[in-house]
């Protein structure tokens, strides 16, 4: 997509968002807007059924796009409604983060930076090859795991699976498939590699939200996560061509 007033190509960063009415402008104020002469930068948040003052803030926040689920579905489902309207906008580049202002939107030059010099089609933030500050042990111990299983069913190294912060070439956009509401982070990773999209990961800063609350509870996490993993393995994919 071409912005009407620049006729620049456009980068999308798409924030999912449930009840982040604490979190989200500020997330959307330190968006970098102009950090590439040759792209403009759009906003958009997909509301997934928020009850609190969500989109009111994201719109005094200068969101360019909101779109909002009646009801909540699911991180899995928002983020695959943004994905969707990237492609329906005529996005160039998207780029997805979590709205819990807990990865730094300062370094969305870096994450996408690959995708526009075009060694990479799909790109992490990564926690684990930058720094990490609060992270509790559990939750350390529980993104290992599942980078880990990830890595033994795509047979490469990942460092950081289960990143909220993550770029995405046009064809990664329009051919990415998310088969569950739940999640999205490694359902969506082993759809794209399998597929054949270029990874690179990125390092970046990390600090562990100080306001709302995260929606992993572990053991719906495990259940849903796990079977959803299972049947992408299982399910048939279409290699791109190089």
């Amino acid at each position: 997509m071409k912005n009407e007033i620049t006729n620049k190509p456009t980068i999308l960063v798409f924030l999912p968002a449930h009840n982040e009415e604490a979190n989200i402008a500020e997330v959307i104020a330190r968006i970098p807007r102009h950090f590439h002469p040759d792209y403009t930068v759009e906003v958009l948040v997909v509301d997934d059924g928020s009850t609190d003052g969500t989109v009111e803030a994201s719109r005094e926040a200068g969101a360019d796009h909101i779109v909002s689920f009646p009801r909540n579905r699911g991180l899995g489902a928002a983020v695959r409604e943004g994905l969707r309207q990237g492609v329906v906008l005529g996005a160039s580049i998207g780029l997805m983060i979590d709205a819990d202002n807990e990865y730094p939107p300062e370094q969305i030059p870096d994450v996408v930076r690959p995708i526009v010099e075009g060694r990479a089609d799909y790109t992490f933030g990564s926690r684990f090859k930058g720094r990490i500050q609060g992270m509790k042990l559990h939750r350390r111990l529980g993104n290992y795991v599942f980078t880990l299983l990830q890595m033994l069913l795509l047979r490469r190294w990942i460092y950081d699976g289960q990143s909220g912060m993550r770029g995405f070439s046009r064809e990664a956009m329009e051919h990415a498939r998310i088969i569950h509401d739940y999640n999205y982070a490694q359902v969506l990773t082993l759809n794209l590699i399998r597929q054949g999209f270029r990874l690179e990961e990125i390092p970046i800063s990390y600090q562990v939200r100080t306001r709302g609350q995260s929606f992993i509870k572990f053991k719906q996490y495990v259940t849903s996560v796990l079977p959803a993993m299972y049947r992408e393995m299982r399910s048939p994919v279409r290699r791109r061509r190089q």
